[in-house]
């Protein structure tokens, strides 16, 4: 049985993974003194190698023994990275000769799952959404992090970003990444000390494309009427990654087609930007259905408050509907929806009941 998910990030975690590694070894003559090179892992803080002259050279450190939660972990995480898809576990079935085992698993490959791990990232999820991590080495993932932190990201903010979208583990810097700086900067005017705080804002900025998605979006929206800069950038860059074809405007075209004009629909999408964000099937379909026959609503109160469409349908706008019909009170939309829960009872008459 796997261990919580909680326990992939502990140090506890940490440690029985390292006693998982394998050790390498190599025999040198003792009137020669070499010493290979450091990696990325044994730069880490966390690393303490044995150095002492003529000892047998250790990647890792080990442990005498291996507790059944350490293996327990090692056994999770490797049985679910080692493969990229299901048909190279059949192939190593079908000739027992060939079957892996975690003694076959590459060095690097290794280093990378700890790599990633240490930066807090959940290797198992981060290689299932991004399958060419198995094939990236060490050395390019290590390019892309520094790079990152060129830019002002703080390694406190990886887990989250990388998290996220482990694609941008795999992009390459010069072709992907830098242009979405370079977009940051010369299109939307963001100064280089705040890209930290546009990137932890919408991580997914840095795996969109500048020419075929981040350029399109920015022009629609501006033509729209988006003329704040800022505010598209600090507040709703999701707007910047979202398809115009397939997200922005049937969006658009979905409020007009419930009687509203184009201007009006505008008009609502510029003071709730939100709008853009909603699914159709799961918010407003089900929304504008409850507004249309059950409360008996009309578009010109829609028109005025398009923030109806962010509240939730189950837990607020059914409840407090209901209320006001039982208590036979008329309360204006923006009222009713946005009136703390105290003050919406003094309002129907049910304080203290």
């Amino acid at each position: 049985m796997p261990p919580p998910a909680a326990a992939l990030h502990s140090s506890q975690s940490f440690l029985a993974y390292k006693s998982s590694l394998s050790t390498i070894s190599s025999q040198e003559p003792a009137n020669v003194s070499t010493r290979k090179p450091k990696t990325f892992l044994q730069k880490h803080p966390l690393y303490t190698p044995k150095t002492k002259q003529n000892q047998t050279y250790t990647l890792y450190p080990t442990r005498k023994a291996e507790s059944r939660e350490d293996k327990m972990y090692s056994d999770h995480v490797l049985k679910n990275i080692v493969y990229d898809n299901a048909s190279d576990f059949a192939d190593a079935e079908m000739n027992p000769l060939e079957t892996p085992t975690h003694q076959n698993i590459s060095l690097e490959f290794k280093e990378k799952i700890l790599c990633l791990e240490i930066m807090g990232v959940d290797s198992s999820r981060a290689l299932s959404l991004n399958p060419s991590l198995h094939r990236v080495s060490l050395y390019s993932i290590q390019s892309v992090i520094t790079f990152l932190q060129s830019k002002g990201i703080h390694q406190k903010d990886l887990a989250r970003i990388l998290g996220m979208c482990p694609r941008i583990l795999t992009s390459d810097i010069k072709t992907d990444l830098n242009p979405v700086f370079d977009f940051l900067y010369n299109d939307l005017k963001v100064p280089e000390h705040y890209f930290r705080m546009v990137i932890n804002k919408c991580p997914r900025l840095l795996v969109s494309s500048v020419k075929n998605q981040l350029k399109p979006a920015l022009i629609y929206l501006q033509r729209l009427g988006f003329k704040d800069l800022k505010s598209l950038a600090y507040q709703d860059a999701i707007l910047l990654v979202s398809s115009v074809e397939k997200t922005l405007i049937p969006k658009l075209e979905y409020l007009v087609s419930l009687g509203l004009s184009r201007s009006d629909v505008v008009g609502m999408v510029l003071r709730c930007p939100g709008l853009f964000t909603f699914s159709l099937e799961n918010n407003y379909k089900p929304k504008f259905d409850y507004f249309a026959n059950e409360m008996g609503g009309s578009l010109e109160e829609l028109k005025k408050f398009p923030q109806y469409f962010a509240f939730s349908l189950e837990k607020r706008i059914k409840p407090r509907h209901i209320e006001c019909v039982e208590s036979g009170v008329k309360i204006p939309l923006p009222v009713m929806l946005k009136t703390p829960d105290e003050e919406f009872k003094k309002l129907t008459g049910q304080e203290g009941g």
